[in-house]
C-alpha cells in the first residue's frame, strides 16, 4: 500500500481515562453524570456547557476504550488517526491543577498512541495511533508553563500537534501575551488543531427547542471563523510565517466571508495598512480539515485555499484570480485533510457505517476537479506529508 493511498482521520477525539474520571468527580459543568432513563437502565451523560441542550449527550466507551477507535477505524477502512482530547479541554480550571494535568493527559497519550498497533506496508513502519498534545491555556498560566509543555509535546514522539480552543488564556489567541507560545510552536514544528468549543452567545437560538443543531451547525463555524480572522489582524502568520494552523469544520464560515473581510480591512484605517498581504491570501497559509459533508462545499474551500497567492498583494483586486479555473481548486487541495469528528455524531439508528465517515468521503470523491491524486491526498497523502508520518 502506498502512504498517498493511506485514509487519515485528523479530526477524532478521545476522553482519555484519566481526564474522563476527572470529569465524573465534577458537580457542576463540564462533566460527566450518571442518570436513569425513563426504561430504567442507567446511562453516563456528559455535560461540556451549563446551557447544553438536551441535558447534555449519552457517552459510553466508545469515548475513552481505544479498542473501541480501532473498531470503529477497521469498519471504515481508515488505517491511521491523529487523535486529539474533546472539549472542554482545560480552560475551566486554575492554572496548577491545568498544568499538572496537562502535563499528565500528554504523558497518557503519547502511550495511548506509542503502543497502538502497527502499519508496515509502506515500506516505513507506521502506527495507527498518532496524538495532538494539550496546553493548560488558562488565566494566570505563566510563560514559562506554556513552553515548558511545548517542549514536553516536542518531545513526545507520537504526538505530531497541539489542540487548542478559542480563548487563550482568556483574551483569545489574538493576545499579546502569546507571542512567545507562537513562536516556540512554530519552531517545533507543530501543527496547531484550532477547534472551537463555546459557539456564540446562546440567545441567537431562541427559545425554541431544536436540540444540537444550531450551536454545532453554525455556532461552531462562527466561533472559529471570528478567532481566526482575530489572528490573521493580529498580523501573527506575517510575524510567524511558518506557524501551521489547521481548522476545524473546514475553516467555518471564513472561506465564504474571506473577500467581505479583505474590502472590511481595505476600508478601515486602523487595519488597512497593518497586513503585510491582502487578507484573502492568508487562507492559503491555513490548514483545513474536509468535514464538510458536500462536494459543493469542500469545492468551494478549496478554490479560495487555491486562489490565496494571487493575492500576495495588500493592494490586490478582487479578480487577481481570473483564469485560474480549477488550477486553484487542485492548488487547495494539498491544505485539506479527512476527519470524521469521531466519536460524536453516531448514527441514531443501528448501522454498522456512520454517515459523519461515509458523507465525508462521498463528499471528496465528489469534487469536481479533483483527480485521483487529488482525493488521495485529501484522504490521507496530506496528513503522511503535513505530520511526518513517513519517518515516524
Amino acid at each position: 500500500m502506498a502512504a498517498r493511498k493511506l485514509l487519515v482521520d485528523i479530526h477524532t477525539h478521545v476522553y482519555l481515562p484519566r481526564y474522563a474520571s476527572f470529569l465524573r468527580s465534577r458537580d457542576v459543568a463540564p462533566r460527566i453524570f450518571s442518570r436513569t432513563t425513563p426504561t430504567g437502565k442507567t446511562e453516563e451523560r456528559l455535560l461540556i456547557l451549563d446551557n447544553e441542550p438536551s441535558g447534555g449527550r449519552p457517552i459510553g466507551p466508545q469515548y475513552w476504550d481505544r479498542d473501541e477507535k480501532l473498531k470503529f477505524m477497521d469498519r471504515h477502512g481508515i488505517n491511521v488517526s491523529i487523535i486529539s482530547s474533546a472539549n472542554p479541554w482545560l480552560d475551566f480550571l486554575p492554572a496548577p491543577t491545568a498544568h499538572k494535568l496537562a502535563g499528565e493527559l500528554n504523558e497518557d497519550l503519547e502511550s495511548y498512541c506509542s503502543t497502538s498497533p502497527s502499519i508496515s506496508e509502506t515500506g516505513t513502519t507506521i502506527k495507527r495511533l498518532y496524538g495532538f498534545g494539550l496546553l493548560p491555556l488558562v488565566p494566570n498560566i505563566s510563560t514559562t508553563a506554556l513552553l515548558e509543555i511545548v517542549d514536553q509535546i516536542s518531545r513526545l514522539p507520537h504526538l505530531k500537534g497541539i489542540i487548542m480552543g478559542t480563548k487563550g488564556i482568556g483574551n483569545g489567541l489574538d493576545d499579546d501575551a502569546l507571542e512567545p507560545l507562537w513562536a516556540a510552536i512554530a519552531r517545533a514544528n507543530l501543527v496547531v488543531f484550532l477547534h472551537p468549543h463555546y459557539g456564540v452567545d446562546s440567545s441567537a437560538w431562541g427559545d425554541k427547542d431544536n436540540g444540537h443543531v444550531l450551536p454545532l451547525a453554525l455556532g461552531f463555524p462562527f466561533e472559529t471563523t471570528t478567532a481566526t480572522t482575530r489572528l490573521i489582524l493580529s498580523g501573527v502568520f506575517d510575524r510567524h510565517p511558518d506557524l501551521r494552523i489547521l481548522l476545524a469544520h473546514s475553516g467555518g464560515t471564513l472561506p465564504q466571508l474571506s473577500s467581505r473581510l479583505a474590502s472590511c480591512v481595505d476600508h478601515d484605517p486602523v487595519v488597512a495598512s497593518r497586513l503585510q498581504h491582502d487578507a484573502r491570501y492568508y487562507l492559503g497559509k491555513l490548514y483545513f480539515d474536509a468535514v464538510a459533508y458536500g462536494s459543493e462545499e469542500l469545492g468551494f474551500v478549496s478554490d479560495v485555499i487555491g486562489r490565496a497567492e494571487r493575492f500576495s498583494s495588500p493592494t490586490a483586486s478582487a479578480d487577481a484570480s481570473k483564469g485560474l479555473g480549477f488550477e486553484k481548486r487542485v492548488i487547495g487541495s494539498s491544505r485539506m485533510l479527512f476527519g470524521t469528528d469521531h466519536p460524536f455524531f453516531p448514527p441514531l439508528k443501528e448501522s454498522d457505517q456512520w454517515k459523519s465517515v461515509v458523507e465525508n468521503l462521498e463528499a471528496i470523491d465528489g469534487v469536481d476537479g479533483w483527480g485521483d491524486s487529488e482525493k488521495d491526498a485529501v484522504r490521507g497523502g496530506n496528513a503522511v506529508r503535513v505530520f511526518g508520518l513517513e519517518s515516524a
